[in-house]
C-alpha cells in the first residue's frame, strides 16, 4: 500500500494490533456517532491472523476540531484516498449501520479503480434500494439523544455531561444527516461477494430489508441473522468474529470469492 503510512492514511485509518506478514486486511467502518475505537475488540480478536484497520471519521476524538462530513459519499471518498493505490493484499470491508453505506460506496470506488474488495460485510442496515423518510437529524437534541438510546449503542449516561455532550452532538447530528439524506446514485451492480449480517430484533431493519442488499451485487451473497437488536454485534461478538474468520479463510491469494 503505497500511502499506508502517509498523512492521509494516518488521519483516516487506525491500526491497534500488529498483524502477521501476508495477513489479509480488514477495514472496519463505524456507525453514526461511532469512532475507530469501537472496533478495538474486533482487532484484538482477529490479530495477528488479520490486519485490522478502522476508519476514523472527522469530527470526533482526535479529529474533533475538524468539520464532520456532510454525506456518506464524502466519508467513502476520504477513506478511499487514505487507502492509496494498494499493495495487492486482499482487502475486506466491514461496515455497521452507517458504516455499511460507507462500505458500499467505498466498494464502488474500489471496483471502479480496478481494485475490488475481496468481500464486503454489511451489518445492521437495509439495502440502499429501500428508501425510508427519516428526519431525526432535523429535530432537537432531545430527539437525537432519544434515538441513540433506543438503538442501545451508546451509554446515554454520557449525555448527562454537558461538556461532553457539546463535543459529541455535532458529529452525531452530521452522521444522522449523512445517513438520512443518502440516496444510491445510479451505477452498475458490484461483482464482489456480500456477507450481510443483522439482528433479529433490530428496530431499524428487518431480515428481509437486509436481504435487499442482494440487488447490489452479481457476486456471491450470504445473509446471517443473529439474536439481538441494532447493536447485536456487541453481545454476539464471538459469533461475528468467527463468521469473519471463516470467510477470510476462504479467500484466495488474489482476492478469492465466498464459497
Amino acid at each position: 500500500m503505497t500511502d499506508r503510512y502517509g498523512a492521509a492514511h494516518r488521519l483516516w485509518l487506525r491500526s491497534f494490533h500488529q498483524a502477521a506478514p501476508g495477513a489479509p486486511r480488514l477495514l472496519c467502518l463505524p456507525h453514526a456517532g461511532g469512532s475507530a475505537s469501537f472496533y478495538f475488540p474486533v482487532s484484538k480478536a482477529l490479530s495477528p491472523a488479520v490486519d485490522v484497520l478502522a476508519a476514523q471519521y472527522p469530527g470526533r476524538q482526535d479529529r474533533l476540531a475538524e468539520t464532520p462530513a456532510r454525506s456518506v459519499q464524502e466519508l467513502a471518498e476520504g477513506v478511499f484516498r487514505a487507502l492509496g493505490e494498494g499493495d495487492g493484499t486482499p482487502l475486506a470491508l466491514f461496515g455497521h449501520s452507517m458504516g455499511a453505506l460507507v462500505g458500499f460506496e467505498l466498494a464502488r470506488l474500489l471496483e471502479a479503480a480496478g481494485r475490488p474488495p475481496a468481500v464486503v460485510f454489511l451489518s445492521g442496515r437495509r439495502g440502499p434500494s429501500l428508501h425510508r423518510t427519516e428526519t431525526v437529524h432535523e429535530g432537537g437534541d432531545a430527539r437525537l439523544i432519544e434515538e441513540v438510546g433506543r438503538l442501545d449503542g451508546t451509554d446515554t449516561a454520557l449525555f448527562e455531561d454537558k461538556e461532553l455532550l457539546e463535543m459529541i452532538l455535532p458529529a452525531l447530528r452530521a452522521d444522522y444527516r449523512a445517513v438520512e439524506t443518502y440516496r444510491r446514485a445510479p451505477g452498475p451492480r458490484l461483482h464482489c461477494p456480500f456477507v450481510v449480517l443483522t439482528g433479529d430484533a433490530d428496530p431499524r431493519v428487518t431480515p428481509e430489508e437486509a436481504r435487499a442488499w442482494d440487488q447490489e451485487t452479481d457476486g456471491p451473497f450470504e445473509l446471517h441473522v443473529y439474536p439481538g437488536g441494532h447493536f447485536y454485534l456487541t453481545p454476539q461478538q464471538q459469533a461475528v468474529v468467527a463468521r469473519i474468520e471463516a470467510t477470510l479463510r476462504r479467500l484466495g491469494p488474489g482476492g478469492g470469492a465466498v464459497s
